[in-house]
């Protein structure tokens, strides 16, 4: 039998008020009457249920905002880091939400309507879009919020956990300068997210830093899918004047290059040299090995949810902004030209 507070309230002859102000631990109550609500407790063997709880209390769990699924898919960045939120979010016995939405706005309005609803007690968003309105609105609610990406702004309650994706970018493209490559083209996302822009950004002021020219029909955006990775790298290749090295912003793009210079006949890396950003999930597949930047998924979502139940529990000493750094794996994908 499924005994409730009524129950309780008769055995332990109080209201239902008073056995209420016991299981939410308020203070306003005789020391007499918290203990026969608590005998009385024991004696049914009573287990409050969560969503009773969260009646009054609010509900343990944490929203993980994702982003639109059209630019998600096949990205393995997402469901990596989702396993390990939910991990973390599983020891500390909280529940994950996971939200999607259509576009900002949409994904404005389900926050603030979870937040209202006491459904969430954090969030975490997946990625940081460069215009920070989003930010803006959702800082004046008080509710810990951390972003694994990019925050410019400065906010009370929302908090970032990101790599250098500029510098990482810089160094890449530097690598293949060092090695004797300056015609180099870069295939990247759109700039909708600061990660893109500051990947595009760290490969362009590299160039310019060595006095190499940028050539726009080499930087070419490449969209968030499979599909449209593919035809960009296909595209590339159909330029007259090809480039000896190319730098892929993630692994979706790197994928792409690979199976459209399989298809086109070109050597990696005798014809064209190849860097990027991946993980040794995926790159221990290609050949040959990637000269890269390792993505510390498991590193970012282990930061970035111990850093929200720190700020959940109002524990002090937590950053505003937190850079996690990464591994730079030089391999067999790039040639040394004289």
């Amino acid at each position: 039998m499924v005994h409730t507070i009524y129950d309780i309230a008769r055995v332990a002859k109080v209201s239902k008020s008073t056995v209420s102000r016991v299981l939410n631990n308020q203070s306003n109550i005789s020391a007499e009457a918290r203990e026969r609500v608590l005998d009385a407790i024991k004696q049914l063997n009573y287990q409050p249920s969560k969503l009773a709880r969260a009646l009054s209390s609010g509900f343990d769990a944490i929203m993980v905002v994702s982003r639109p699924t059209k630019t998600t898919a096949n990205n393995p960045f997402f469901p990596e880091i989702i396993h390990t939120i939910s991990t973390k979010a599983e020891e500390e016995n909280f529940d994950v939400i996971l939200q999607t939405s259509k576009n900002s706005k949409d994904e404005l309005e389900k926050c603030i309507s979870k937040i209202k609803e006491k459904m969430i007690k954090g969030i975490i968003m997946l990625s940081s879009p460069a215009n920070e309105d989003l930010f803006k609105q959702l800082d004046g609610y008080n509710i810990p919020i951390v972003v694994i990406g990019k925050v410019d702004g400065e906010y009370k309650n929302i908090f970032s956990v990101d790599t250098d994706n500029y510098q990482d970018s810089y160094d890449l493209t530097q690598y293949l300068i060092d090695n004797g490559h300056r015609d180099i083209a870069c295939l990247h996302s759109p700039l909708n997210y600061h990660v893109a822009i500051d990947r595009l950004e760290g490969y362009k002021n590299c160039l310019r830093d060595n006095k190499i020219s940028l050539r726009n029909e080499w930087i070419i955006e490449s969209g968030y899918t499979v599909e449209s990775a593919y035809e960009s790298a296909k595209g590339l290749f159909l330029i007259k004047e090809q480039p000896s090295a190319v730098f892929a912003t993630d692994d979706l793009k790197v994928m792409s290059i690979y199976k459209a210079a399989a298809e086109a006949g070109i050597s990696i890396p005798d014809d064209l040299s190849i860097v990027g950003y991946s993980n040794s999930v995926i790159s221990s597949f290609l050949s040959p090995a990637l000269s890269r930047i390792e993505i510390p998924f498991k590193k970012l979502g282990d930061v970035g949810t111990r850093l929200l139940f720190a700020k959940i529990k109002e524990e002090s000493d937590t950053f505003t902004k937190t850079i996690i750094p990464t591994e730079r794996i030089f391999q067999d994908s790039v040639a040394k030209l004289l």
